[in-house]
């Protein structure tokens, strides 16, 4: 695997590079990530927030007070509406990147699902997966 991946909005208006591998993807199934996708949550990549760079674009940014109490800014398209990433106002350095917005996600594997408190009855979650009620603590 390439250790630079790409990705952008539905419409192709945001793009963006990372530029750390990417191999494994967390499945939030909070609320506010139910709403905010239409389904039962978001699958992401945790990143370092100095590895990603818009390449073309500008984001518009929503901010929320997620479950967890803290302000999350969420970046999405203002054309086509896709949810691109977030981050903690807290900690601007991890950004969490929307899987489904990088151009080739082939070889990531979900490895750990949070918020399962609030996961829908109809969504899958492996059991082979780490699973966390809420939030997790940050990694130190």
């Amino acid at each position: 695997m390439t250790s630079t991946q790409t990705g952008s909005c539905l419409c192709g208006a945001i793009r963006y590079t990372i530029s750390v591998p990417v191999t494994e993807l967390r499945a939030c199934h909070c609320t506010h990530c139910q709403k905010a996708s239409g389904a039962a949550g978001s699958v992401n990549a945790v990143v370092p927030g100095a590895s990603f760079n818009i390449t073309q674009g500008a984001p518009k940014r929503y901010a929320a007070t997620a479950e967890s109490g803290r302000t999350l800014y969420r970046y999405f398209c203002g054309d086509c509406g896709s949810p691109i990433y977030s981050h903690r106002a807290t900690t601007p350095e991890t950004l969490v990147v929307r899987a489904g917005t990088l151009d080739d996600s082939s070889a990531m594997k979900i490895t750990m699902n949070i918020w399962t408190r609030s996961a829908r009855p109809w969504a899958w979650i492996d059991p082979a997966s780490k699973q966390h009620p809420a939030q997790p603590e940050a990694p130190s």
